[in-house]
């Protein structure tokens, strides 16, 4: 047999083991300052005997307010996410502020459903970290709490992004390589990733400028380990000979470096490799790779603000921030040798 769990304290039960009545218990939980002490030290002492908990719920009804904020994020194993997680913790308890956290896959209708949940418990904002949802269900969002889309440029009237300026991130890559004397540099996409698109037109405006058209060349590719494997393998096997690779992400990167080096190709002496997002792993000294640094921590922090902004009634229009972006020079890159020769 099931032993029968025991019911959760009421403010009625702390009411009565308090020898006082349900409203003054009410004043003493919101801090009002006209209970006595001594009320006060009854109060929360039955309180504290009892483990009662406030009902926040029905508190939020009460005062219009949860003090929680949703965040609905499209991909737990990207470290690029879990740090901009870390920027909106720091900035949200510093505000009084919780966060609920909805993890789902990259399809539209579970992302739906998660948001749907995420309003159902009465947040009073909501943070989309690289989703894929529909412009539509966005719009129907906004309309019942502030919404900021992390790390994709906004595409709906009355909702605030933060970003990356990932076209910049792009040519400041291409700057880079050229500036050591590369021309044959391919891109490996990140396919439908946050930021990919804007990298990959980065990267082909930043060869145009340079009049390097015609060593344009873009292989498709996803934002992990496995997508730039698959990537270098489609680059070689198609007879190009690059001597420098722009990956659109750290992970895919690291798939690229095995990759190259499973081909018995040398990282930077045979081809240079770049990646983007600066993630704590591309910083280890065996890797050591040339990356660019998105300002991670500062972009949620800054979407925490764009939120507040909103509840506190300093604007009802949408604002986009574009962060900017910087190169971090490590060991993948170098000048190029003479062209590659088949192995």
């Amino acid at each position: 047999m099931h032993s029968r769990k025991t019911p959760r304290p009421t403010i009625i039960d702390v009411a009565a083991a308090a020898g006082v009545s349900k409203s003054l218990v009410s004043l003493v939980l919101r801090g009002a300052s006209s209970v006595s002490k001594e009320k006060r030290r009854l109060v929360l002492a039955a309180a504290a005997e009892l483990r009662y908990r406030p009902n926040g719920v029905a508190r939020s009804l009460v005062q219009r307010r949860s003090n929680l904020f949703g965040i609905l994020l499209s991909d737990l194993h990207n470290p690029f996410f879990a740090e901009v997680i870390d920027g909106v913790q720091a900035e949200a308890g510093a505000k009084g502020y919780h966060i609920i956290i909805s993890v789902v896959d990259h399809r539209a209708l579970a992302e739906q459903r998660a948001l749907d949940t995420l309003l159902e418990l009465r947040i009073d904002g909501l943070m989309l970290a690289g989703p894929m949802l529909e412009i539509n269900a966005m719009t129907l969002a906004s309309k019942e709490v502030p919404v900021v889309l992390v790390a994709r440029r906004a595409r709906v009237g009355n909702v605030d992004s933060v970003r990356n300026d990932d076209r910049t991130g792009a040519a400041l890559v291409v700057q880079h390589l050229t500036d050591l004397g590369h021309e044959r540099i391919a891109h490996l996409d990140g396919g439908g990733s946050a930021g990919a698109a804007e990298r990959r037109k980065g990267y082909e405006r930043a060869m145009q400028r340079r009049g390097l058209d015609a060593h344009i060349q873009i292989i498709p590719g996803s934002d992990s380990d496995e997508g730039g494997r698959h990537g270098v393998a489609a680059l070689f096997d198609s007879g190009a000979q690059p001597t420098a690779i722009f990956v659109a992400n750290d992970a895919a990167a690291l798939g690229a470096l095995r990759a190259l080096s499973e081909r018995d190709l040398r990282v930077p002496a045979d081809v240079s490799v770049v990646g983007y997002g600066n993630t704590a792993v591309a910083a280890v000294s065996h890797i050591n790779l040339t990356t660019v640094d998105q300002p991670r921590l500062d972009m949620g922090r800054t979407a925490v603000t764009l939120l507040l902004e909103r509840l506190g009634g300093q604007r009802d229009t949408a604002r986009h921030v574009l962060m900017p972006p910087n190169l971090v020079v490590r060991g993948t890159t170098a000048a190029p040798r003479s062209p590659l020769k088949s192995r």
